[in-house]
């Protein structure tokens, strides 16, 4: 009668299912205001359940308004409850499931199979043991102190940086970084300076903080610091150690002209750090922090290094920074949890890091070769590739062909997954004959499938000859 089916098999208990069935029919307007509901005794005797049950429904209707009740009268639907069908209600759609692909050639992807999962259960393990009951409250916006340390000497022993733990904070990955920076930085009137073409997530996170944003152009060896000239910044991004996505290394004199301008200009530069551990011939690239730590906002993170879900990462900042940083932090998530942090300082600690780094590179740097002998094979002299032997992806040029989005399109009807150069660009068309490559989630095997498979479809496109 009342229009109530009961799930008793539900964890959700049968108070509340009463209550949820009641309020939607007040909502819904089939119950009206003023309308009596049935006795508590009527409803449970119809439903079969205990009559307890039935008035601890009532009283969640009635605690939040949406009955009311008096001495010795029924309880009634209260006025106001009815809520109209909104026009032209949209059904929910539900999220298209993600196409399976024959060829994946996406970017920014680590192979996470080859993470020591069972090494890393027990530093979480040895590490939820050990942790100090002071942790489990609030620990502060700076991050876990024995973390900071490690942070400090494995950039020591690794690229020779030596820095001061104060100036170390700790974040939920480079996205979330990029997030406090674009508010710690923020001047009206005045924009941040990006490379173009440059990582189209990092720009959508300083768009989406409402930065106004100004492009400076990018050649085979970084950001052209000559295009700074006569301009004001309150801050230029840039990746010095392996830009993205074209793979340069910035020399000497421009990181030298970068300094000077952020002297000049009293602003900062934002040095993200982007995947310079996996370099393939020669040892790590200096970072441009250590030219001028008191202009250079370090940004370094462990996701590629570890894997994705690790959200941990971490900043170096100039002194005037910190109790700014602080207060963002501290009013908008307070801290990282304590407990990842501790497992990856013991993982850094043991040096048991430094042991999977070095594995993944050589892992990554025969899958690299593996990438660069297929396009060989297949594509003959038709190509060359852009940047340092580093990275987890290769920008690979193919001079006369153009690639666009309907290229792209046509790529994933036929189950290829590929990006060009321009989908990272600002400004179209300086780039438009490059596509990245990336190879750091795939076995050898997979990449010379696919680049069979971009081969042929490329010939069938007409595209090459």
């Amino acid at each position: 009668m009342w229009g109530i089916e009961l799930q008793r098999q539900s964890e959700v208990s049968l108070k509340r299912q009463i209550y949820q069935a009641l309020r939607k029919q007040m909502v819904d307007g089939k119950l009206k205001a003023g309308e009596a509901l049935p006795s508590t005794r009527e409803l449970a005797r119809e439903l079969q359940v205990s009559r307890n049950t039935v008035n601890e429904a009532y009283d969640m209707l009635l605690a939040e308004g949406y009955v009311f009740s008096h001495q010795g009268a029924p309880t009634r639907v209260a006025e106001g409850v009815y809520l109209e069908e909104k026009n032209g209600a949209e059904t929910t759609k539900q999220e298209p499931m993600p196409p399976s692909f024959l060829a994946d050639f996406r970017t920014g992807q680590p192979d996470s199979q080859h993470f020591p999962r069972y090494l890393w259960q027990q530093m979480v393990q040895k590490t939820l043991q050990e942790i100090s009951p002071d942790l489990y409250g609030y620990g502060g916006p700076q991050g876990l102190l024995s973390l900071r340390e490690e942070i400090a000497a494995w950039l020591y022993r690794s690229k020779g940086l030596s820095v001061d733990i104060s100036d170390i904070f700790i974040t939920a990955g480079a996205t979330h970084a990029l997030h406090v920076i674009a508010d710690l930085l923020y001047q009206e009137g005045k924009e941040m300076f990006v490379e173009d073409p440059c990582n189209r997530g990092m720009l959508k996170t300083l768009k989406n903080k409402g930065y106004p944003i100004s492009p400076i152009p990018v050649d085979a060896f970084g950001l052209q610091t000559e295009c700074l000239h006569g301009k004001r910044a309150s801050a230029v991004y840039v990746t010095p150690s392996h830009q993205f996505p074209l793979g340069g290394i910035l020399p000497a004199v421009r990181r030298t002209a970068l300094i000077r301008y952020a002297r000049e200009n009293e602003c900062y530069l934002v040095e993200d750090d982007y995947d310079s551990e996996f370099r393939y011939y020669g040892d790590p690239v200096a970072p441009l922090y250590a030219m001028d730590p008191g202009r250079v906002i370090y940004v370094g993170t462990f996701s590629k290094v570890l894997f994705p879900a690790l959200r941990v990462g971490y900043v170096i900042l100039p002194r005037e920074l910190h109790q700014r940083w602080r207060h963002l932090r501290t009013h908008t998530d307070v801290q990282n949890p304590p407990f990842e942090q501790a497992a990856l300082a013991e993982f850094l600690r043991t040096r048991k890091f430094d042991r999977h780094l070095g594995k993944m590179r050589k892992l990554y740097g025969e899958r690299r070769q593996a990438l660069l002998a297929a396009l060989k094979e297949r594509f003959q002299d038709t190509w060359h590739a852009w940047g340092d032997a580093a990275g987890l992806h290769l920008a690979v040029e193919f001079p006369g062909m153009t690639f666009d989005d309907s290229f792209v399109a046509d790529c994933r009807k036929e189950k290829i997954r590929i990006t060009p150069v321009e989908y990272h660009c600002i400004r179209k068309g300086e780039h438009a004959s490059k596509l990245l490559f990336g190879y750091g989630h795939l076995e050898p095997e997979e990449i010379r499938k696919g680049i069979d498979l971009l081969h042929d479809f490329l010939k069938e496109k007409r595209l090459m000859k």
